[in-house]
Protein backbone atom coordinates (compact mmCIF):
# COMPACT_ATOMS: atom_id res chain seq x y z
CA UNK A 1 0.00 0.00 0.00
CA UNK A 2 1.41 3.35 -0.88
CA UNK A 3 1.93 5.82 2.13
CA UNK A 4 0.92 9.35 2.14
CA UNK A 5 3.50 11.26 0.79
CA UNK A 6 4.37 13.31 4.16
CA UNK A 7 8.53 13.58 5.09
CA UNK A 8 9.80 11.77 8.56
CA UNK A 9 10.05 15.49 10.29
CA UNK A 10 6.31 15.84 9.31
CA UNK A 11 5.65 12.59 10.77
CA UNK A 12 7.09 13.52 13.72
CA UNK A 13 5.66 17.02 14.59
CA UNK A 14 2.19 15.54 13.67
CA UNK A 15 2.52 12.91 16.36
CA UNK A 16 4.11 15.49 19.32
CA UNK A 17 0.61 17.60 17.95
CA UNK A 18 -1.30 15.04 18.50
CA UNK A 19 0.21 13.86 21.63
CA UNK A 20 0.34 17.52 22.95
CA UNK A 21 -3.44 18.79 21.85
CA UNK A 22 -5.69 15.73 21.14
CA UNK A 23 -4.66 13.65 24.40
CA UNK A 24 -5.06 9.99 21.79
CA UNK A 25 -6.00 10.95 18.58
CA UNK A 26 -3.41 8.04 17.52
CA UNK A 27 -3.82 6.33 20.33
CA UNK A 28 -2.81 2.71 20.25
CA UNK A 29 -5.90 0.01 20.77
CA UNK A 30 -6.57 -1.61 24.08
CA UNK A 31 -7.69 -4.59 23.74
CA UNK A 32 -8.12 -5.63 27.69
CA UNK A 33 -10.98 -3.08 28.32
CA UNK A 34 -14.09 -2.19 26.41
CA UNK A 35 -16.03 -3.60 23.36
CA UNK A 36 -13.85 -4.45 20.56
CA UNK A 37 -15.43 -3.50 17.14
CA UNK A 38 -16.27 -7.57 16.13
CA UNK A 39 -17.91 -7.60 19.68
CA UNK A 40 -20.24 -4.87 19.41
CA UNK A 41 -20.82 -6.65 15.94
CA UNK A 42 -21.46 -10.22 17.77
CA UNK A 43 -23.80 -8.51 20.32
CA UNK A 44 -25.73 -6.60 17.64
CA UNK A 45 -26.40 -9.80 15.38
CA UNK A 46 -27.75 -12.21 18.18
CA UNK A 47 -29.96 -9.04 19.35
CA UNK A 48 -30.92 -7.35 16.56
CA UNK A 49 -34.96 -7.92 16.01
CA UNK A 50 -35.07 -7.24 12.32
CA UNK A 51 -32.22 -9.76 11.08
CA UNK A 52 -34.28 -12.18 13.58
CA UNK A 53 -37.07 -11.52 11.26
CA UNK A 54 -34.92 -12.07 7.86
CA UNK A 55 -33.51 -15.17 9.05
CA UNK A 56 -37.26 -16.25 9.83
CA UNK A 57 -38.23 -15.85 6.79
CA UNK A 58 -35.12 -17.20 5.30
CA UNK A 59 -36.23 -20.28 7.52
CA UNK A 60 -39.71 -20.46 5.80
CA UNK A 61 -38.26 -20.35 2.40
CA UNK A 62 -36.14 -23.63 3.51
CA UNK A 63 -39.68 -25.27 4.19
CA UNK A 64 -41.09 -24.40 1.01
CA UNK A 65 -37.75 -26.07 -0.66
CA UNK A 66 -37.58 -29.43 1.59
CA UNK A 67 -41.56 -29.65 0.77
CA UNK A 68 -41.20 -29.59 -3.10
CA UNK A 69 -38.66 -32.01 -2.63
CA UNK A 70 -41.38 -34.10 -0.14
CA UNK A 71 -44.13 -33.93 -3.15
CA UNK A 72 -42.22 -36.61 -5.23
CA UNK A 73 -43.39 -38.89 -2.46
CA UNK A 74 -45.77 -40.97 -2.88
CA UNK A 75 -49.55 -39.91 -0.65
CA UNK A 76 -50.53 -42.33 2.12
CA UNK A 77 -53.78 -41.84 4.18
CA UNK A 78 -56.08 -43.78 6.44
CA UNK A 79 -59.85 -43.12 7.93
CA UNK A 80 -61.80 -44.67 10.01
CA UNK A 81 -65.74 -43.87 9.88
CA UNK A 82 -68.62 -44.40 12.87
CA UNK A 83 -72.04 -43.48 12.37
CA UNK A 84 -75.44 -44.51 12.97
CA UNK A 85 -78.14 -44.53 10.40
CA UNK A 86 -81.74 -44.14 11.28
CA UNK A 87 -85.01 -45.18 9.44
CA UNK A 88 -85.12 -46.86 5.98
CA UNK A 89 -81.64 -46.80 4.79
CA UNK A 90 -79.11 -49.47 2.71
CA UNK A 91 -77.38 -52.50 4.75
CA UNK A 92 -73.79 -51.63 4.09
CA UNK A 93 -73.50 -55.25 4.52
CA UNK A 94 -76.14 -56.89 2.31
CA UNK A 95 -76.78 -53.76 0.54
CA UNK A 96 -80.74 -54.00 0.96
CA UNK A 97 -83.21 -51.45 2.44
CA UNK A 98 -83.78 -51.51 5.94
CA UNK A 99 -86.52 -49.48 8.37
CA UNK A 100 -84.41 -49.96 11.29
CA UNK A 101 -81.50 -48.65 13.28
CA UNK A 102 -78.31 -49.09 11.66
CA UNK A 103 -74.71 -48.65 13.93
CA UNK A 104 -72.18 -48.69 10.76
CA UNK A 105 -68.06 -48.34 10.68
CA UNK A 106 -65.65 -47.55 7.48
CA UNK A 107 -62.28 -48.63 7.67
CA UNK A 108 -59.27 -48.27 4.76
CA UNK A 109 -56.02 -47.16 3.46
CA UNK A 110 -55.35 -45.79 0.14
CA UNK A 111 -52.39 -44.32 -1.51
CA UNK A 112 -50.98 -43.00 -4.79
CA UNK A 113 -48.13 -41.53 -6.20
CA UNK A 114 -48.55 -39.41 -9.59
CA UNK A 115 -45.84 -41.35 -12.47
CA UNK A 116 -45.78 -38.12 -14.79
CA UNK A 117 -47.29 -34.59 -14.58
CA UNK A 118 -45.25 -32.75 -17.22
CA UNK A 119 -41.91 -32.48 -14.99
CA UNK A 120 -44.46 -29.84 -12.12
CA UNK A 121 -42.61 -31.47 -9.36
CA UNK A 122 -39.33 -31.16 -10.77
CA UNK A 123 -39.11 -28.09 -11.63
CA UNK A 124 -41.02 -26.29 -8.79
CA UNK A 125 -37.84 -28.29 -6.87
CA UNK A 126 -35.59 -25.95 -8.50
CA UNK A 127 -37.80 -22.93 -8.50
CA UNK A 128 -37.65 -23.23 -4.63
CA UNK A 129 -33.94 -23.99 -3.92
CA UNK A 130 -33.02 -20.66 -5.81
CA UNK A 131 -36.42 -18.55 -3.43
CA UNK A 132 -34.34 -20.36 -0.63
CA UNK A 133 -30.85 -19.70 -1.56
CA UNK A 134 -31.70 -16.15 -1.94
CA UNK A 135 -33.34 -16.29 1.57
CA UNK A 136 -30.12 -16.66 2.58
CA UNK A 137 -28.28 -14.00 0.21
CA UNK A 138 -31.33 -11.59 2.53
CA UNK A 139 -29.76 -12.70 5.98
CA UNK A 140 -26.37 -12.07 4.86
CA UNK A 141 -27.19 -8.71 3.16
CA UNK A 142 -29.03 -8.19 6.68
CA UNK A 143 -25.68 -8.67 8.61
CA UNK A 144 -23.79 -6.91 6.33
CA UNK A 145 -26.16 -3.60 6.25
CA UNK A 146 -26.22 -4.06 9.94
CA UNK A 147 -21.93 -4.09 10.33
CA UNK A 148 -22.28 -1.08 8.42
CA UNK A 149 -24.41 0.81 11.07
CA UNK A 150 -22.28 -0.71 13.97
CA UNK A 151 -19.03 0.58 12.07
CA UNK A 152 -20.53 3.79 11.62
CA UNK A 153 -21.65 4.69 15.22
CA UNK A 154 -18.49 2.82 16.55
CA UNK A 155 -16.54 5.64 15.08
CA UNK A 156 -18.62 8.46 16.00
CA UNK A 157 -18.01 7.14 19.77
CA UNK A 158 -14.47 7.21 18.88
CA UNK A 159 -14.55 10.50 17.15
CA UNK A 160 -16.35 11.97 19.72
CA UNK A 161 -13.91 10.91 22.19
CA UNK A 162 -11.61 12.00 20.21
CA UNK A 163 -12.74 15.49 20.16
CA UNK A 164 -14.05 15.60 24.10
CA UNK A 165 -9.96 14.69 25.02
CA UNK A 166 -8.89 17.41 22.14
CA UNK A 167 -11.39 20.01 23.53
CA UNK A 168 -10.48 18.97 26.79
CA UNK A 169 -6.64 20.43 26.26
CA UNK A 170 -8.01 23.25 24.91
CA UNK A 171 -9.95 23.70 28.06
CA UNK A 172 -7.07 23.52 30.21
CA UNK A 173 -4.74 25.42 27.91
CA UNK A 174 -7.09 28.35 28.21
CA UNK A 175 -7.81 27.72 32.34
CA UNK A 176 -3.71 28.21 32.41
CA UNK A 177 -3.61 31.46 30.57
CA UNK A 178 -6.66 32.87 32.39
CA UNK A 179 -4.73 32.12 35.26
CA UNK A 180 -1.92 33.40 34.38
CA UNK A 181 -3.06 36.25 32.97
CA UNK A 182 -5.38 37.20 36.36
CA UNK A 183 -2.06 37.43 38.13
CA UNK A 184 -0.36 39.79 35.43
CA UNK A 185 -3.92 42.10 35.81
CA UNK A 186 -3.31 42.07 39.65
CA UNK A 187 -0.14 43.82 38.92
CA UNK A 188 -1.30 46.01 36.23
CA UNK A 189 1.31 44.90 33.48
CA UNK A 190 -1.27 43.66 30.75
CA UNK A 191 -4.65 45.59 30.37
CA UNK A 192 -8.12 44.25 31.61
CA UNK A 193 -9.31 43.44 28.11
CA UNK A 194 -6.44 40.81 27.31
CA UNK A 195 -7.68 38.95 30.73
CA UNK A 196 -11.79 38.89 29.70
CA UNK A 197 -10.28 37.83 26.28
CA UNK A 198 -9.12 34.73 27.75
CA UNK A 199 -12.01 34.46 29.77
CA UNK A 200 -14.40 34.71 26.71
CA UNK A 201 -12.32 32.03 25.12
CA UNK A 202 -12.50 29.70 28.18
CA UNK A 203 -16.43 29.93 28.26
CA UNK A 204 -16.35 29.42 25.16
CA UNK A 205 -14.36 26.20 25.26
CA UNK A 206 -15.83 24.38 28.28
CA UNK A 207 -19.56 25.21 25.95
CA UNK A 208 -17.70 23.25 23.33
CA UNK A 209 -16.70 20.73 25.76
CA UNK A 210 -20.14 20.50 26.97
CA UNK A 211 -21.97 20.15 23.44
CA UNK A 212 -19.14 17.42 22.45
CA UNK A 213 -19.65 15.23 25.35
CA UNK A 214 -23.43 15.98 24.77
CA UNK A 215 -22.51 14.05 20.96
CA UNK A 216 -21.13 11.22 23.15
CA UNK A 217 -23.50 10.08 24.77
CA UNK A 218 -25.92 10.34 21.82
CA UNK A 219 -22.89 8.21 19.51
CA UNK A 220 -23.04 5.17 22.74
CA UNK A 221 -27.08 5.57 22.76
CA UNK A 222 -27.15 4.79 19.10
CA UNK A 223 -24.72 2.08 19.47
CA UNK A 224 -26.45 0.46 21.77
CA UNK A 225 -29.85 0.89 20.17
CA UNK A 226 -28.19 -0.91 17.30
CA UNK A 227 -27.28 -3.75 19.52
CA UNK A 228 -30.49 -3.60 20.92
CA UNK A 229 -28.90 -3.02 24.39
CA UNK A 230 -30.03 -0.79 27.21
CA UNK A 231 -27.97 2.53 27.09
CA UNK A 232 -25.09 2.96 29.53
CA UNK A 233 -23.05 6.31 29.64
CA UNK A 234 -20.20 4.29 30.78
CA UNK A 235 -19.65 2.11 27.69
CA UNK A 236 -16.49 1.85 26.51
CA UNK A 237 -14.96 0.73 23.47
CA UNK A 238 -11.35 -0.21 22.44
CA UNK A 239 -9.38 2.11 20.78
CA UNK A 240 -8.02 1.68 16.87
CA UNK A 241 -4.84 1.75 15.64
CA UNK A 242 -3.81 5.25 13.40
CA UNK A 243 -1.36 2.85 11.11
CA UNK A 244 -4.22 1.34 9.05
CA UNK A 245 -5.55 4.31 7.45
CA UNK A 246 -2.59 6.11 6.63
CA UNK A 247 -2.44 4.72 3.42
CA UNK A 248 -4.18 5.64 0.24
CA UNK A 249 -6.72 3.05 -0.91
CA UNK A 250 -5.91 0.66 -4.13
CA UNK A 251 -7.77 -0.19 -7.22
CA UNK A 252 -10.73 2.05 -8.83
CA UNK A 253 -14.26 2.08 -9.54
CA UNK A 254 -14.66 -0.53 -12.47
CA UNK A 255 -12.82 -3.08 -11.00
CA UNK A 256 -14.29 -2.58 -7.56
CA UNK A 257 -18.22 -2.46 -9.28
CA UNK A 258 -16.87 -6.13 -11.54
CA UNK A 259 -15.87 -7.63 -8.31
CA UNK A 260 -19.23 -6.86 -6.12
CA UNK A 261 -21.21 -8.31 -8.45
CA UNK A 262 -19.69 -11.47 -7.76
CA UNK A 263 -19.25 -10.89 -4.18
CA UNK A 264 -22.24 -9.11 -3.02
CA UNK A 265 -25.21 -10.37 -1.13
CA UNK A 266 -27.63 -8.13 -2.70
CA UNK A 267 -27.06 -9.05 -6.27
CA UNK A 268 -26.33 -12.85 -5.27
CA UNK A 269 -29.97 -12.91 -4.05
CA UNK A 270 -31.70 -10.83 -7.12
CA UNK A 271 -29.83 -13.31 -9.39
CA UNK A 272 -31.19 -16.26 -7.51
CA UNK A 273 -34.99 -14.89 -7.89
CA UNK A 274 -34.78 -14.52 -11.23
CA UNK A 275 -33.74 -17.66 -11.79
CA UNK A 276 -36.22 -18.83 -9.29
CA UNK A 277 -38.68 -16.86 -11.42
CA UNK A 278 -37.50 -18.78 -14.69
CA UNK A 279 -38.05 -22.47 -13.40
CA UNK A 280 -41.77 -20.69 -12.01
CA UNK A 281 -42.99 -20.30 -15.90
CA UNK A 282 -41.83 -24.00 -16.18
CA UNK A 283 -44.03 -25.39 -13.16
CA UNK A 284 -46.75 -23.10 -14.19
CA UNK A 285 -46.38 -24.71 -17.98
CA UNK A 286 -46.46 -28.19 -16.70
CA UNK A 287 -49.86 -27.90 -15.27
CA UNK A 288 -51.11 -28.15 -18.96
CA UNK A 289 -49.48 -30.98 -19.61
CA UNK A 290 -51.79 -34.54 -18.67
CA UNK A 291 -51.09 -35.89 -15.43
CA UNK A 292 -50.67 -40.14 -15.20
CA UNK A 293 -51.12 -41.39 -11.48
CA UNK A 294 -51.20 -44.84 -9.49
CA UNK A 295 -53.42 -45.05 -7.02
CA UNK A 296 -54.52 -48.42 -4.35
CA UNK A 297 -56.74 -48.77 -1.64
CA UNK A 298 -57.74 -51.40 1.51
CA UNK A 299 -60.96 -51.07 2.89
CA UNK A 300 -63.36 -52.99 5.06
CA UNK A 301 -66.53 -52.18 7.31
CA UNK A 302 -69.04 -53.40 9.84
CA UNK A 303 -73.17 -53.30 9.81
CA UNK A 304 -74.63 -53.93 13.47
CA UNK A 305 -77.97 -55.27 10.84
CA UNK A 306 -75.29 -57.72 9.86
CA UNK A 307 -76.06 -61.43 10.71
CA UNK A 308 -75.69 -65.25 10.23
CA UNK A 309 -77.87 -68.04 10.75
CA UNK A 310 -76.62 -71.39 12.87
CA UNK A 311 -78.23 -74.66 13.01
CA UNK A 312 -79.94 -75.78 15.76
CA UNK A 313 -81.40 -78.87 14.70
CA UNK A 314 -83.56 -80.61 11.90
CA UNK A 315 -86.51 -83.39 12.00
CA UNK A 316 -88.64 -85.06 9.08
CA UNK A 317 -92.34 -83.50 8.78
CA UNK A 318 -95.15 -84.98 6.36
CA UNK A 319 -96.10 -82.59 3.73
CA UNK A 320 -99.31 -82.30 1.49
CA UNK A 321 -97.70 -84.60 -0.96
CA UNK A 322 -98.16 -88.00 -1.10
CA UNK A 323 -97.18 -91.01 -4.01
CA UNK A 324 -98.85 -94.28 -4.61
CA UNK A 325 -97.64 -96.95 -3.50
CA UNK A 326 -99.73 -100.49 -4.06
CA UNK A 327 -102.54 -98.50 -4.81
CA UNK A 328 -102.43 -96.85 -1.20
CA UNK A 329 -101.13 -92.83 -0.76
CA UNK A 330 -98.32 -92.62 1.30
CA UNK A 331 -96.95 -88.58 2.80
CA UNK A 332 -94.02 -87.41 1.50
CA UNK A 333 -91.75 -86.21 4.28
CA UNK A 334 -89.22 -83.76 4.08
CA UNK A 335 -86.78 -82.72 6.60
CA UNK A 336 -87.40 -79.28 8.29
CA UNK A 337 -84.42 -77.72 9.91
CA UNK A 338 -84.13 -74.79 12.72
CA UNK A 339 -82.40 -71.94 12.62
CA UNK A 340 -80.99 -69.57 15.33
CA UNK A 341 -80.34 -65.74 14.02
CA UNK A 342 -77.10 -64.83 15.91
CA UNK A 343 -75.37 -61.10 14.93
CA UNK A 344 -71.68 -61.29 13.61
CA UNK A 345 -68.91 -60.01 15.62
CA UNK A 346 -66.98 -56.75 15.18
CA UNK A 347 -64.11 -57.77 14.74
CA UNK A 348 -65.13 -60.93 12.23
CA UNK A 349 -66.93 -58.40 9.99
CA UNK A 350 -63.34 -56.43 10.31
CA UNK A 351 -61.38 -59.53 8.64
CA UNK A 352 -64.04 -60.97 6.58
CA UNK A 353 -64.93 -57.83 3.92
CA UNK A 354 -61.71 -56.89 3.13
CA UNK A 355 -61.57 -55.50 -0.37
CA UNK A 356 -59.21 -54.17 -2.34
CA UNK A 357 -58.31 -51.03 -5.41
CA UNK A 358 -55.84 -50.60 -7.75
CA UNK A 359 -56.24 -47.67 -10.57
CA UNK A 360 -54.27 -45.68 -13.27
CA UNK A 361 -56.15 -42.48 -13.69
CA UNK A 362 -55.22 -39.95 -16.73
CA UNK A 363 -56.08 -36.65 -15.86
CA UNK A 364 -56.17 -34.43 -19.62
CA UNK A 365 -56.63 -30.40 -18.31
CA UNK A 366 -58.73 -29.28 -20.70
CA UNK A 367 -60.73 -26.40 -20.02
CA UNK A 368 -60.32 -24.68 -15.90
CA UNK A 369 -61.46 -21.46 -16.91
CA UNK A 370 -58.35 -21.02 -18.23
CA UNK A 371 -56.68 -20.76 -15.05
CA UNK A 372 -53.12 -22.33 -16.22
CA UNK A 373 -52.73 -20.01 -18.74
CA UNK A 374 -53.38 -17.53 -16.87
CA UNK A 375 -51.48 -18.40 -14.43
CA UNK A 376 -48.51 -19.50 -16.92
CA UNK A 377 -49.22 -15.41 -17.63
CA UNK A 378 -48.52 -13.98 -14.51
CA UNK A 379 -45.85 -16.45 -14.10
CA UNK A 380 -43.83 -14.60 -17.28
CA UNK A 381 -44.53 -11.07 -15.94
CA UNK A 382 -42.83 -12.20 -12.44
CA UNK A 383 -40.07 -13.43 -14.16
CA UNK A 384 -40.21 -10.12 -16.12
CA UNK A 385 -39.95 -8.10 -13.13
CA UNK A 386 -37.70 -10.45 -11.36
CA UNK A 387 -35.37 -9.31 -14.57
CA UNK A 388 -35.87 -5.86 -14.11
CA UNK A 389 -35.18 -5.59 -10.36
CA UNK A 390 -31.85 -7.31 -11.11
CA UNK A 391 -31.03 -4.96 -13.54
CA UNK A 392 -32.16 -2.28 -10.70
CA UNK A 393 -29.87 -3.81 -8.32
CA UNK A 394 -26.76 -3.70 -10.55
CA UNK A 395 -27.16 -0.19 -12.13
CA UNK A 396 -27.74 1.07 -8.48
CA UNK A 397 -25.02 -1.03 -7.17
CA UNK A 398 -22.28 0.61 -9.91
CA UNK A 399 -23.69 4.18 -9.11
CA UNK A 400 -23.37 3.58 -5.22
CA UNK A 401 -19.61 2.44 -6.24
CA UNK A 402 -18.67 5.49 -8.13
CA UNK A 403 -20.51 7.77 -5.44
CA UNK A 404 -18.14 6.21 -2.35
CA UNK A 405 -14.97 5.98 -4.75
CA UNK A 406 -15.53 9.51 -5.25
CA UNK A 407 -16.70 10.54 -1.43
CA UNK A 408 -13.53 8.46 -0.38
CA UNK A 409 -10.83 10.28 -2.44
CA UNK A 410 -12.23 13.79 -1.53
CA UNK A 411 -12.26 12.72 2.79
CA UNK A 412 -8.62 11.18 1.42
CA UNK A 413 -7.50 14.45 -0.07
CA UNK A 414 -9.13 16.42 2.30
CA UNK A 415 -7.16 14.12 5.36
CA UNK A 416 -4.05 15.10 3.74
CA UNK A 417 -4.30 18.86 3.30
CA UNK A 418 -6.10 18.96 7.29
CA UNK A 419 -2.47 16.77 8.23
CA UNK A 420 -0.26 19.81 6.33
CA UNK A 421 -2.90 22.61 8.14
CA UNK A 422 -2.65 21.67 11.59
CA UNK A 423 1.52 21.46 11.04
CA UNK A 424 1.43 24.87 9.70
CA UNK A 425 -0.88 26.37 12.40
CA UNK A 426 0.29 24.26 14.84
CA UNK A 427 3.74 26.17 14.03
CA UNK A 428 1.93 29.51 13.61
CA UNK A 429 0.13 28.80 17.07
CA UNK A 430 4.00 27.83 18.56
CA UNK A 431 5.35 31.10 17.62
CA UNK A 432 2.27 32.92 18.50
CA UNK A 433 1.88 32.21 22.04
CA UNK A 434 5.56 32.61 22.80
CA UNK A 435 5.49 36.41 21.49
CA UNK A 436 2.13 36.70 23.39
CA UNK A 437 3.38 35.43 26.79
CA UNK A 438 6.30 37.56 26.13
CA UNK A 439 4.07 40.13 26.14
CA UNK A 440 4.81 41.62 22.60
CA UNK A 441 1.69 40.75 20.96
CA UNK A 442 -2.59 40.73 21.88
CA UNK A 443 -5.18 38.68 22.78
CA UNK A 444 -6.78 39.07 19.59
CA UNK A 445 -4.00 37.62 17.55
CA UNK A 446 -3.32 35.11 19.91
CA UNK A 447 -6.77 34.31 20.06
CA UNK A 448 -7.04 33.96 16.45
CA UNK A 449 -4.29 31.61 16.15
CA UNK A 450 -6.04 29.66 19.07
CA UNK A 451 -8.68 29.29 17.39
CA UNK A 452 -7.20 28.26 13.88
CA UNK A 453 -5.43 25.51 15.67
CA UNK A 454 -8.27 24.24 18.11
CA UNK A 455 -10.66 23.70 14.66
CA UNK A 456 -7.86 22.33 12.26
CA UNK A 457 -7.33 19.97 15.14
CA UNK A 458 -10.87 18.83 14.87
CA UNK A 459 -11.62 18.20 11.25
CA UNK A 460 -8.75 16.50 11.55
CA UNK A 461 -9.97 14.29 13.62
CA UNK A 462 -13.57 13.95 11.80
CA UNK A 463 -12.15 13.67 8.60
CA UNK A 464 -9.35 10.76 9.79
CA UNK A 465 -12.87 8.37 11.20
CA UNK A 466 -14.76 9.69 7.95
CA UNK A 467 -12.22 8.05 6.10
CA UNK A 468 -11.75 4.84 7.62
CA UNK A 469 -15.62 4.45 6.93
CA UNK A 470 -15.50 5.43 3.12
CA UNK A 471 -12.74 2.45 3.37
CA UNK A 472 -14.73 0.12 4.63
CA UNK A 473 -17.90 0.51 2.47
CA UNK A 474 -15.39 -0.16 -0.24
CA UNK A 475 -14.26 -2.73 1.25
CA UNK A 476 -17.99 -4.17 1.51
CA UNK A 477 -18.76 -3.66 -1.83
CA UNK A 478 -15.68 -5.98 -2.72
CA UNK A 479 -17.02 -8.33 -0.52
CA UNK A 480 -13.59 -8.18 2.22
CA UNK A 481 -13.92 -8.58 6.05
CA UNK A 482 -15.37 -5.34 7.28
CA UNK A 483 -13.19 -5.48 10.00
Amino acid sequence: MKKLAITTKKIIRITALSLLLSGGLYAQSDTSTGLSLQQCVDIAFKNNLELKQTEIQAATTQVSYKQSKDNLLPSFNGFVEHGLNQGRSIDPFSNSYLNQNINYANWGLNGGIVLFSGLANQNNIRQQRFAYQAGEMDVQQQKDNLTLQIIVAYLQVLSAEDQLVQIGKQVELSRKQVERLTILNEEGTITPSQLYDLKGQLANDEVSLVNTRNQLEAAKLQLSQLMNQPYDSSLKLQRITAEEFLSKYEGDPKSIYQTALDQLALVKAATLRKESAEFGVKTRKSALWPTLSLNGGLFTNYSSAASTQNLVSSSDVATNDYVMINGSKSPVFTTENIYEQQKIAYGNQFRNNYSTNVNLTLRVPILNAMQNRNLVTRAKLDLKNATYVEQTVKTRLQQAVEQAWVNMTATYNRYNALLKQVDAFQESFRVTETRFNEGVLNSVDYLVARTNLDRANISLIIARYEYVFRTRILDYYQGKPLW
